[in-house]
């Protein structure tokens, strides 16, 4: 805290100073515009003896000069034609006065000739010099200035240049923004689905809390762990698990904190770091998103040696250097662990990488239960459901899911979460928001009907297809429509069938659109695209081609510009013409493919087709039914008793919702009268009054709900109708309870005091 508050008054002088400085040269500007105007006072007589002046201003010791031909009248002494300094007054006066008085005509005595109205007479052409003195605005300051200005200048320096000493941290540019984390909210029980992960990171926090149970065995604690793994699998959150299980001070600085604009701050804010955490061993320096810093050495063009390289050498030196740094354990995290250095992930450095997966069945699973653990989730919620519709997301897009299945729920007004809103949170996250006010033509709706229809058939027929869950033709992101699927399985590794599969699925929409429209449209790009892709990998990356066979052609490497501008590609032109041949081999078979199953299934994309025109929207179970044969008019029913069931339970939720809160309230109410009435505060009648119109406010919830047969005894007897079977929101402890019955009675009890002393009042007025 003192350190702080030093660091505030230290940033408040060098704000005065800079104040004081910027004024200073202000004033320096300002007094110097006139330099160039500034004569002796030698000159200023020979001013004056030929003629030249018309007016002076005395300031001071200074002359402010007007001259007949020079600035206006109205402008001066704001701009003048020169100026000079003078050391006597009376010298100065006197000369004025003698000039002006020569000018006026004398008789041959030395008489002044006057007029008619007996006002001396000027020479001919003479103009007399105006003058006007105020010596007394000389104040002391600008005696005083000139030193003053020497002094500040030189105190400046002097600040400055102890600022800019000692490894060159001057302005601060030089220091580590690392941030030290006193304490940490997020324990290991806040992390799931990444139990392994885990337990090589309690390692760490044991020695650190018990260093001889190791050392006692010959072992050596790793010097740095390397976190790696996708976005959002919670790396970061591993580290401030970490940070929160362990009692030690932990740094936590990202990459990007090291670059700055000015060569060599980045270095010396890497051995700022370092100083600190020796300071604090034994302590942790976590690093986020260290390929910021961390790329591979001479990847730049023409291979420089960097600011970035600078910093990433003096990061080697300090992990690993000549001198040692016992006691400091370096986390970082990254996603990118391919484009960093090998210096870097060396043993010695990082003696540990541990690779953070996307979490399987069982981990989102774990993952949902700590996500839900403070929201309300009504009884239809299936958790396992969650975890398998969820498949390949990480960590962080299943809490953005259960995010905005809460702010649905929230924006309809009800109290707990129902599995509706998870499935519409799932598809906003996958596929963006609905956007059902966008205006949409007949003929671009029929076409998006039948090329959705065309996916949903084609993932239908092949077996190696994913399950269709739902097919729209209501935009969401930059989609037109959507055909939803969903694979339920945590695949490791993806056969060769199923890939050919999935290419004609994605091709499916493009072929409908030429079976029916018999013409085609923009909307397949994606879809080639993301086809052509795949393709391309089963050829030059897995091995699939049967006529290339198991060569893997460098398709997916990383170019380095720079190390890698000029590298050729490791294989001849020909093999990149069969290259490209086989992949248009795979398409053109699935396209063939696409085309034979939709010819057979013809009339089934024109039910669909009609269905999404009038319902815009098909549900697995109903297109199940009509891909088994059911007619148009039996699924649009299914369809419509699907929306009405749904429409039903989300009003008996929010009955159910309104229910339960005015239920509490009215427990609450009864039973803060019980505890004053327990104590004296309110009599027994006053308690039955409350209890009669917690009652009646019962009942006329009741018909409003349309319960006529429901009992408020029967309802506060029953403990378990008011409490939250399914959720696991924090209650009142007993202690708050206590408190909070306590202030009630408090507060009874003041207001039974104010109207005492009101009724006296009014009894002493009647009296009197």
């Amino acid at each position: 805290m003192e350190k702080k508050k030093n660091n505030s008054w230290k940033s408040i002088v060098f704000f005065i100073i800079g104040v004081v400085l910027v004024a200073l040269l202000v004033y320096w500007v300002m007094s110097n515009n006139n330099k160039d105007k500034e004569i002796s006072y030698t000159e200023f007589q020979q001013m004056v003896t030929s003629g030249e002046v018309a007016e002076i201003d005395v300031y001071g010791y200074t002359v402010r000069i007007r001259t007949i031909d020079g600035v206006a009248e109205s402008k001066f002494p704001n701009s003048i034609d020169a100026y000079c300094s003078f050391m006597s007054v009376d010298e100065l006066t006197n000369f004025i006065d003698s000039y002006n008085d020569s000018l006026y005509q004398k008789d041959e005595q030395g008489n002044y000739i006057l007029d008619e109205y007996g006002n001396k007479l000027l020479k001919e052409g003479a103009v007399l010099i105006e003058a006007s003195y105020s010596y007394e605005s000389q104040s002391w300051i600008s005696n005083i200035m000139p030193i003053l200005n020497i002094v500040l200048i030189v105190v400046i320096g002097i600040i400055l240049f102890k600022a800019m000493s000692g490894n060159s941290k001057g302005f601060g540019f030089g220091k580590s923004k690392a941030r030290l984390v006193v304490s940490s909210n997020v324990k290991f029980t806040d992390v799931a689905g990444a139990e392994e992960e885990k337990q090589e990171l309690k390692e760490i926090v044991e020695f650190l809390k018990n260093p001889s149970r190791f050392t006692e065995l010959g072992a050596r604690i790793p010097k740095g762990v390397l976190l790696v793994g996708p976005p959002g699998t919670g790396k970061t959150l591993l580290a401030k698990a970490v940070a929160g299980e362990s009692k030690v001070p932990f740094f936590s600085i990202s990459g990007s904190d090291f670059v700055e604009l000015y060569v060599g701050v980045g270095a010396s804010r890497v051995r700022d770091l370092f100083d600190s955490a020796k300071a604090s061993a034994p302590c942790i320096v976590f690093i986020d998103e260290i390929d910021a810093v961390g790329r591979q050495r001479g990847a730049g063009m023409g291979g420089g040696n960097d600011e970035r390289e600078q910093t990433l050498n003096q990061l080697l030196v300090e992990m690993d250097g000549f001198e040692t740094n016992s006691g400091i354990i370096v986390l970082a995290a990254t996603n990118r662990a391919d484009v960093l250095d090998p210096a870097l992930t060396r043993p010695g450095r990082f003696d540990r990488q541990i690779y953070v997966h996307l979490p399987d069945v069982k981990g989102r699973e774990d993952i949902i239960k700590v996500h839900v653990r403070n929201k309300p989730l009504s009884d239809d919620v299936d958790i396992k459901r969650i975890a398998r519709l969820t498949s390949g997301l990480a960590g962080a897009d299943i809490e953005n899911v259960l995010n905005e299945a809460a702010l649905l729920t929230a924006r309809d007004g009800r109290y707990k979460i129902t599995m509706i809103d998870i499935q519409e949170g799932l598809n906003k996250v996958l596929m963006g928001p609905k956007k059902v006010s966008r205006v949409i033509t007949e003929q671009d709706r029929k076409i998006t009907a039948i090329h959705e229809a065309g996916h949903a058939i084609i993932a239908e027929t092949l077996p190696n297809c994913d399950d269709v869950q739902e097919i729209s033709v209501i935009p969401r992101g930059n989609a037109g429509g959507y055909t939803l699927t969903f694979d339920e399985k945590d695949r490791t590794h993806m056969p060769k069938q199923k890939l050919l599969d999935s290419i004609t699925m994605m091709l499916g929409g493009r072929t409908a659109e030429e079976l029916m429209l018999d013409d085609i449209t923009t909307g397949a790009s994606n879809d080639i695209e993301r086809a052509t892709k795949v393709a391309r990998k089963m050829v030059a990356e897995w091995g699939m081609s049967e006529s290339l066979g198991l060569i893997s052609f460098g398709e997916g490497e990383e170019i380095f510009v720079g190390r890698d501008y000029q590298r050729q590609v490791p294989y001849s032109q020909e093999l990149a013409s069969k290259i490209d041949s086989e992949v248009k081999d795979i398409i053109d078979n699935a396209h063939k493919k696409a085309m034979e199953i939709l010819k057979s299934k013809k009339e089934v994309i024109e039910k669909v087709e009609k269905i999404l025109l009038d319902k815009e929207t098909i549900y697995k179970e109903e297109f199940e039914m009509l891909f088994n044969g059911a007619s148009v008019e039996e699924v649009e029913v299914a369809i419509d008793k699907k929306e009405q069931e749904k429409r039903e339970y989300q009003e008996k939720a929010k009955r159910e919702a309104l229910e339960e809160k005015k239920t509490r309230e009215i427990k609450a109410r009864i039973e803060n009268a019980e505890a004053l009435a327990r104590v004296g505060v309110i009599t027994k009648q006053d308690l039955e009054n409350i209890k009669k119109e917690a009652e009646k406010e019962y009942i006329e919830l009741n018909k409003m709900l349309g319960k006529n047969d429901i009992d408020l005894n029967d309802i506060l007897k029953n403990k378990d109708k008011l409490s939250d079977s399914k959720s696991n929101n924090s209650e009142l402890t007993a202690k708050e309870k206590s408190q909070k019955s306590d202030s009630n009675i408090e507060k009874y009890k003041n207001e039974k005091l104010d109207n005492a002393n009101k009724e006296d009042k009014d009894d002493d007025k009647n009296n009197s």
